[in-house]
């Protein structure tokens, strides 16, 4: 994030971060592409050591209490040393431990959210199934009343960290026969109580971070597993969407900074015809493209965040700014991969310079979370709605009557 925008509480939070990621271990991040790590208890115990993780959660379970601004000045910085190490430091301490905060019982909060925030358990959410991801009423995991709880079976997959986790945040239906939005629930689910989970290996990126697919076959909790209410998880969706995707965009441009910089530092020494390639705009050009694209990354992203924390901008306009900087932010780091890895030649198709990782990595930024082209669908909706409440008002200029036949009424056809 913009350090001219930061106040000095500010720059110490993300200088700890900063001094959190430059602790990393060179090892772990290899281990990890390399499968020999499955899931980096390590990490996380040292996160939360550092209490790093849960940024914008309430200090009474263990966050810091801060603000979206805050959260997307950390996830930057985390993002730096690895995209994987980002997924999971933001799914179980941003976008679970904020569903059970916002949704659960106050057992459910000790139980899960001070443990988690100190990194001696896990939290993964069990979104995606087989049959689909984006289509989230289509979910074909039941819960079905038992007693004063329910038995949940079905199948999730994709699941990050869902290797190493210790609890599931899952959506299952629980009654088929009401509209969508009424018809699925939320629950929190204890891997003792019967998960089961199998590593998925062979990811093109973002690897070692415990993708898995999750089976639940007959797994009872008690009803006091529900967040929200009974049928309420749309409500729980809706929540989660926003710290998933304004987080995946704040940790996206932190994993491809080091992709610029390498590349600015490379062709700065490199030379060709006598000349560092700098010197020639084919090259140069690539790296001031790459500055622009993730300064205007940053811009949208601290915009959002600024309008989330104001509490004044309707849910509307909030889910459109979100889903606008998923989208322009993920496109415009793969771009920047891109970029930074065709000004370094071959050498950047090697394992010589990390580039080729980021980039493999960068691909799943524009999947995950929901899709860019959901993305789309969502700004255009919200767009519509809120220009529909616009052109209402009288304070705003008229610029359609603007043109030189503007009253030529019977040349104005809509139908």
């Amino acid at each position: 994030m913009f350090d001219f925008i930061m106040d000095d509480a500010r720059r110490a939070l993300r200088d700890e971060a900063r001094a959190f990621t430059k602790w990393v271990p060179k090892q772990m991040i290899l281990d990890m592409d390399a499968e020999k790590i499955h899931f980096p208890h390590a990490y996380l115990e040292e996160a939360g050591r550092r209490n790093l993780l849960g940024i914008r959660i309430p200090k009474a379970y263990g966050g810091r209490g801060l603000s979206w601004v805050d959260d997307t000045i950390v996830a930057e910085e985390i993002g730096v040393a690895s995209y994987s190490l980002a997924c999971l430091w933001g799914v179980g301490a941003d976008i679970v431990a904020e569903a059970v905060c916002s949704f659960g019982s106050e057992k459910l909060k000790e139980d899960i959210v001070v443990p988690l925030l100190r990194g001696k358990v896990y939290a993964a959410e069990g979104l995606t199934e087989p049959r689909g991801g984006s289509d989230f009423f289509g979910a074909t995991t039941r819960a079905v009343r038992d007693g004063n709880g329910y038995r949940l079976t079905g199948q999730k997959r994709f699941i990050v960290g869902g290797e190493g986790a210790d609890w599931f945040l899952i959506y299952a239906k629980t009654d088929d026969g009401a509209p969508a939005h009424k018809s699925i629930t939320a629950f929190m689910v204890p891997r003792e109580a019967g998960v089961k989970s199998e590593y998925l290996y062979g990811l093109m990126g973002v690897r070692g971070g415990g993708a898995a697919r999750i089976t639940l076959k007959d797994v009872y909790v008690p009803e006091d597993y529900v967040l929200n209410k009974v049928n309420g998880g749309f409500d729980v969706f809706q929540r989660m969407m926003i710290p998933e995707r304004l987080g995946t965009a704040a940790m996206t441009i932190g994993s491809v900074r080091p992709a610029l910089e390498i590349a600015t530092k490379y062709t700065g020494r490199r030379k060709a015809f006598g000349l560092p390639i700098n010197a020639f705009e084919a090259v140069s050009f690539k790296i001031a493209d790459g500055v622009m694209l993730l300064d205007a990354a940053r811009s949208l992203v601290y915009s959002t965040a600024l309008g989330l924390d104001s509490g004044t901008v309707n849910p509307g306009r909030c889910r459109r700014m979100v889903s606008e900087s998923k989208k322009f932010v993920t496109e415009a780091c793969w771009d920047v991969a891109n970029m930074a890895m065709q000004t370094m030649g071959g050498i950047g198709y090697t394992s010589v310079y990390p580039l080729e990782r980021i980039l493999r990595d960068m691909r799943l930024s524009m999947i995950w979370v929901g899709t860019n082209e959901i993305m789309q669908y969502i700004t255009q909706l919200e767009w519509y709605k809120e220009f529909e409440k616009s052109i209402s008002k009288t304070d705003q200029r008229d610029s359609e009557a603007d043109a030189l036949n503007a009253d030529a009424v019977e040349e104005k056809v809509f139908e």
